[in-house]
This record gives structure tokens, C-alpha cells and sequence, in this order.
């Protein structure tokens, strides 16, 4: 069975959270976990050594971007995207769908695949089910995903099952590239083949048939995990979770289940409610720089007035080295002035509290209490808003 680097230790007795364990090329990661996003072979404003401090073991990057800029030529000669940006734990790769569904003036998709123009100087690129696979494979990607199309909130039933029909093709064609990638000689080291996984893509939009139809497809393709695509694309929470949880009970249990895109705590605490295993997004690193901070009493503004004679920490419950180092008065006062180091310890704090916050998830899973956790966790958090 393809899903056997993944492994259920334990699920909560009173609801479908979950605690896993996966053993990857570069190294055994356990869920749930949440992945920062290194769009452009870097984690912004974090170099590789803070990762590993926070305690990290998995990170994502662009299929998209890195094919565009530097290209695989470049990543290539490195010696894949581990060398080049010097990151020895695993990596995913998304297949670039999503930043094509983004660029909607500057594509054409067509069932031998996607064509579109850069964003950065207007040339023309085709990607396709296989090129996207041979793509990840030069990147050495320790999970790699399908091409998929991703399709926004408020599409009408002909236009999702259309997505559809293409995501489902396209599938077919992504896994048997990527069996034939996974059978040859490495590009980037001629000693190994590759191994890095390749997961389906859920789609369906918002209708129920069309959920069921997509995951009976990637369920049946086998591959060694799925994920949970074309949701967080703005729709209201309630119907985020409620998509999710019927998608989710639809996976076979034995695979690991992926939703992208979500990285604040109530959605990441929903997720693994509804058996989640992985998730990622730009979310907190983004707000970071713009001086926007977790903490146990809710998000909180850098640059508010009220902190220039504050002399204590963001969360004074937080064990992160900015949290017993620095004081918001000081943090405020780098944000005023704009510099660099603001981003830098804003964007390692909200890193280390999500990474944090997932951890306690897991012993809570673990010793059967991960409900009354996320309620306790969730009233302090919407209480405390600040």
C-alpha cells in the first residue's frame, strides 16, 4: 500500500483528531503539523537555523515561483532545493495550481494542461500533470503535489464540475509520471532514486456530489496521501468546516489528509478536530511584518499606542526567545521605525506559537482530551482579543 510511510499512533476518543507519524526522505515528521511557507526557498524573514530552533521538520515551497525564478536549471546544479537553501529536513512542493488559478487574465486551461503568462516578465509557460512532476522531482521534493484546478467561492455547479473533470484527469496522468519518476536515477544525485510522495488533490468546489465523485477519485488513485483542496478560497468559517468535515470523512483513514491554506488558531484547532493531519499557510508570517502577533489572549497590534511604555512581553506564557528577550515597547519601536529586525522576531514569535500550539494539540490527542483543550485554548484566545 502506497500510504504506508504514514502511520495513526493515536485518534481522541471523543472526536476524529488525530496523532500521526510520517517518515519521509529527509527525516520522520509527526501530526499534525503545521508547515511555514517558504515560497521562494526561504521562510521570510527566517533563516534555516531559526526553523530548526523552533523545531520544524517540514517546511512548503513554490513549484510555481521556483520554476520561474531561479528555474530548475539553477536548482538543479545545486544539487536540488535542500543544498541550495540549505535546509536538510523535509520539504513539500505545491504544484503551482494554485498560483495559476490566481493569475485567472494571464492563463488558458486546457486538458493537456495550463498555459499562462509570468508575472514577472509576460513570457509565456505551459505546466502540465507530467512537466509538474519532473519539475518537483529536480526540486527533490520530499512530498510533491498534482496539478489541480483550483476553483474560487461562488462558481456555479457546471464550472466546479468542469475543474473537476480536469483535476481528476490530470491525476491520473500526475501518478503515473510520478511512478516513472520514483523508478529512475535521481537528476540531482545519481546514487539515489527519488523518493518523495506524491498526494492527490480533492476538489468539488462547494457541492456535496461533486466533493464525493473527487474523493472517491483520489482515494482510488492511491497515492500515499490527499489533500483536501478548493476550501479557506472565501467562504464564511461555517461552511469551511463544514466542507471539510464531509470531505475529510470521506478519505480512507490510513493516508494522511492535507488541507491548504490555513494558519490562524481557530481554523488549525477545527482542522484537527475534523482529522487533519497537515496544513500550511502564509498567514502568520505575513501578518508578522506587518507588526501582527499571536498570543493565548488573542492576535495582537505591535503598533499600538498603548505599548510604547510597555516593558513586557507579547505572552508572557510564550517560550519563545523573543517572548523572555524582548519587551513590546521595543518591538513597537522597531515597527515605528521600520526596521528589519521587527519582521525577524515577529514572523520567529508567530512561527513558534503555531508550532507550540500544535504540539500541545497533539498530547491533548494523545491523552484523549484534544476537546476540552481546543475549548479552553479557543475561550482565552476570543476573550483576550485584543
Amino acid at each position: 500500500m502506497t500510504g504506508a510511510f504514514f502511520a495513526v499512533a493515536h485518534t481522541d476518543s471523543a472526536c476524529p483528531a488525530r496523532a500521526g507519524i510520517m517518515d519521509l526522505p529527509h527525516g520522520r515528521v509527526t501530526t499534525p503539523v503545521f508547515m511555514p511557507v517558504g515560497t521562494n526557498a526561504t521562510v521570510k524573514a527566517q533563516t534555516v537555523d531559526d526553523l530548526e530552533r523552533i523545531g520544524f521538520r517540514i517546511i512548503l515551497s513554490n513549484t510555481y515561483h521556483l520554476y520561474l525564478r531561479p528555474g530548475t536549471e539553477v536548482i538543479g546544479a545545486a544539487g536540488g532545493l535542500h543544498n541550495f537553501m540549505r535546509w536538510d529536513r523535509n520539504i513539500l512542493t505545491d504544484s503551482g495550481g494554485f498560483q495559476v488559478f490566481s493569475l485567472a487574465p494571464m492563463r488558458k486551461i486546457q486538458d493537456e494542461g495550463v498555459r499562462f503568462r509570468s508575472h514577472i516578465d509576460g513570457s509565456y509557460h505551459s505546466l502540465t500533470p507530467e512537466n509538474v512532476v519532473e519539475i518537483q522531482k529536480v526540486l527533490g521534493s520530499d512530498i510533491q503535489m498534482q496539478l489541480d484546478v483550483c476553483t474560487p467561492w461562488g462558481i456555479s455547479y457546471k464550472e466546479a464540475e468542469e475543474a473537476l473533470r480536469l483535476t481528476t484527469l490530470w491525476l491520473k496522468r500526475a501518478k503515473s509520471a510520478w511512478e516513472k519518476a520514483r523508478d529512475s536515477v535521481s537528476d540531482t544525485n545519481g546514487a539515489d532514486a527519488y523518493r518523495g510522495k506524491l498526494f492527490a488533490i480533492v476538489q468539488g468546489n462547494f457541492f456535496r456530489d461533486l466533493r464525493a465523485r473527487s474523493a472517491e477519485s483520489a482515494a482510488g488513485a492511491d497515492t500515499p496521501g490527499i489533500a483536501i483542496g478548493g476550501l479557506s478560497v472565501g467562504e464564511e468559517e461555517p461552511v469551511f468546516l463544514d466542507y471539510l468535515s464531509y470531505t475529510a470523512s470521506l478519505l480512507p483513514p490510513e493516508k494522511p489528509r492535507y488541507v491548504m491554506g490555513i494558519g490562524t488558531p481557530q481554523y488549525i484547532l477545527g482542522a484537527i478536530e475534523r482529522g487533519i493531519d497537515m496544513f500550511d499557510c502564509v498567514f502568520p508570517t505575513r501578518t508578522a511584518r506587518n507588526g501582527h502577533v499571536f498570543s493565548r489572549r488573542g492576535p495582537y497590534n505591535l503598533k499600538k499606542a498603548e505599548n510604547r511604555l510597555k516593558f513586557e512581553p507579547i505572552d508572557k506564557e510564550c517560550g519563545c526567545g523573543v517572548c523572555r528577550k524582548y519587551s513590546l515597547a521595543y518591538l513597537r519601536h522597531l515597527f515605528k521605525t521600520q526596521e528589519i529586525l521587527c519582521s525577524m522576531l515577529a514572523t520567529y514569535h508567530n512561527l513558534y506559537f503555531l508550532h507550540d500550539l500544535v504540539e500541545e494539540a497533539r498530547r491533548a490527542i494523545m491523552e484523549d482530551r484534544f476537546l476540552p483543550f481546543k475549548k479552553s485554548f479557543l475561550e482565552t484566545y476570543s476573550e483576550g482579543n485584543r
